[in-house]
């Protein structure tokens, strides 16, 4: 009997202390999920190129398909970048050049998820009508080693001009770029829409360079969408979530796109104080084409431009791209091809 006693005993304490061991693995589980739950937080900027994440933004779209997700706005793509990098941002709408400067400098460890906008990016001048007529003038751009910093470099190389000795570049906000050309500041500048065609309409400027012209088939990647390896291992529902919105307003530009260009001015005009005038924004908009999949060669060339302005040592992109989760949700909505068609 006490054998028996002591077998029940025995059993009883194994039982409890397997039961605390679940109580304990639970417990760890429970607050493992309360960690997951901080908020995705996003970035983009106010321009009209990150046209899904203004008006995801507004409408609410993105906070629906990822409850709690925080929305930062920053004024040029280092910045957002800068804050990629430290973990204070999850993922964000940028440009192509900072994106690839990250990728190369911190550890390859960002990554581009999808692609957001083509094109949208102009050479504005006052009176200059050839590049040659550009000598002793200054140009402007939203910040040096952006996107369109450096697609303007690459141009004023190619035309034999010496930046510093044939022509001086000053990185500016676009607001201030938008300031000085109307008054006489600036001969002009390399931005992104709708400052190309507030340029235009604003203060009498002129298109001397309108980079399609630049790229195989007048096209080439202006805003795209990006995550790091860490967030993609640690939250790929959330993500996913995140890319099912992307590619539903995507789809709105590409379906209605009078009516998602509205929206965007809406948006626009309510994180800037003022929206954009109906011809201006109908101009911007057609140097500008919504985009899904991501075309490594646009990313390529654009790297080897920064490779031969310095600003990178290597143009090696490989692994920066993984567009798993974009082509998982992209084959839930129908076949790719359909839906990454310009308007």
């Amino acid at each position: 009997m006490r054998f028996g006693f002591l077998v029940v005993g025995l059993t009883a304490l194994c039982l409890a202390a397997s039961g605390c061991k679940k109580e304990q693995a639970g417990e760890g589980s429970a607050k493992q999920g309360v960690k997951e739950q901080r908020p995705l937080r996003m970035g983009f900027f106010p321009n009209i190129t990150h046209g899904q994440a203004l008006v995801g933004n507004a409408s609410g779209a993105f906070q629906q398909a990822v409850p709690g997700i925080e929305m930062k706005m920053f004024n040029a793509g280092p910045a957002a970048m800068e804050a990629l990098s430290s973990g204070s941002l999850d993922v964000s709408y940028v440009g192509t050049g900072p994106a690839i400067n990250t990728f190369l400098k911190g550890g390859r460890e960002l990554r581009v998820i999808a692609a957001a906008a083509d094109n949208g990016a102009v050479l504005v001048t006052k009176t200059a009508r050839t590049p040659a007529e550009l000598k002793g003038k200054t140009l402007g751009t939203p910040q040096l080693g952006n996107t369109q910093d450096i697609a303007l470099r690459h141009w004023l190389g190619q035309q034999g001009m010496k930046v510093g000795q044939d022509v001086t570049v000053t990185p500016l906000s676009n607001p201030d770029i938008l300031g000085l050309f109307i008054n006489g500041k600036i001969e002009g500048a390399w931005v992104p829409e709708p400052w190309g065609a507030r340029m235009i309409a604003e203060g009498g400027g002129h298109i001397l360079v309108d980079e399609r012209d630049l790229w195989p088939e007048r096209r080439f990647h202006t805003t795209v969408l990006v995550t790091t390896q860490k967030t993609l291992k640690e939250r790929p529902e959330q993500i996913k979530q995140l890319l099912r919105a992307h590619v539903e307003l995507t789809r709105q530009w590409q379906q209605q796109p009078d009516v998602f260009i509205s929206r965007v001015n809406e948006a626009f005009g309510k994180v800037t104080g003022h929206p954009i005038s109906e011809p201006v924004l109908r101009d911007a908009f057609s140097r500008l084409q919504p985009a899904l999949e991501v075309e490594p060669g646009s990313l390529q060339q654009a790297a080897e431009h920064a490779r031969q302005l310095g600003f990178i040592s290597s143009s090696d992109l490989s692994g920066m791209v993984d567009a798993t989760l974009l082509r998982e949700v992209m084959g839930a909505q129908g076949p790719p091809a359909q839906r990454d068609a310009g308007p």
